[in-house]
């Protein structure tokens, strides 16, 4: 399977090639910085096969943080491209909505970081969902 997407102005595009690692949906207070303040969406896919077509993202990582993740971005509209987590190093965190087909995505299969959501998120039902991280 290849995914395709990129961000809002075009000028940052990606390929992903391979099957989801995981598919996720993360309430944490730091996902709703990155939101503007909904939940987080996302699909993790094999970094192996995840390159970037067009153009060079912007990185940013908090240095005053212990395991902090790097977070890609486009410099020019600010969409949030993916993550890439020490936790995960196999993987790239990609934001679903930078997806050029979103149907891909589907539902997740984990929700997690549920103490952190406001009362305005819903939790989906029937998926298994954690406080914190799952294990």
């Amino acid at each position: 399977m290849t995914t395709t997407g990129g961000c809002y102005c075009g000028e940052i595009r990606y390929e992903a090639d391979g099957e989801p690692v995981m598919k996720g949906e993360c309430h944490c207070r730091e996902c709703q910085y990155i939101t503007g303040g909904q939940a987080n969406d996302f699909m993790a896919m094999p970094t192996a096969g995840f390159r970037y077509t067009k153009g060079e993202p912007k990185k940013f990582k908090r240095n005053d943080l212990e395991h902090s993740v790097t977070r890609e971005f486009c410099g020019n509209c600010g969409t949030h491209i993916l993550t890439r987590s020490p936790a995960l190093p196999d993987a790239v965190i990609l934001k679903v909505g930078t997806l050029d087909d979103t149907s891909l995505f589907g539902q997740p299969h984990v929700v997690m970081q549920t103490a952190d959501a406001p009362s305005f998120h819903h939790i989906p039902e029937g998926i298994p969902s954690f406080e914190r991280f799952p294990g």
